[in-house]
């Protein structure tokens, strides 16, 4: 999955997979983690975030089924 460079102090990319609502992060220290059944509309907010960080922690990282790739 090709992923985007983010400027936060916590996650260096994010990917998305629209067809099967995949979120993949990259994570600064080093770990990739997929998150599944993730709507196109939190990807999205998730790009236009003041801070990406802030807003996976609060909205993705407890809320959806992952795992590390």
């Amino acid at each position: 999955m090709k992923r985007q460079s983010v400027e936060s102090s916590n996650l260096a990319s994010v990917g998305y997979d629209a067809e099967n609502e995949i979120l993949e992060v990259e994570f600064k220290h080093g770990g990739v983690y997929q998150y599944f059944d993730v709507p196109m509309h939190v990807f999205e907010e998730l790009m236009d975030a003041d801070s990406h960080g802030v807003y996976f922690s609060a909205n993705i990282r407890n809320d959806y089924n992952y795992q590390k790739v």
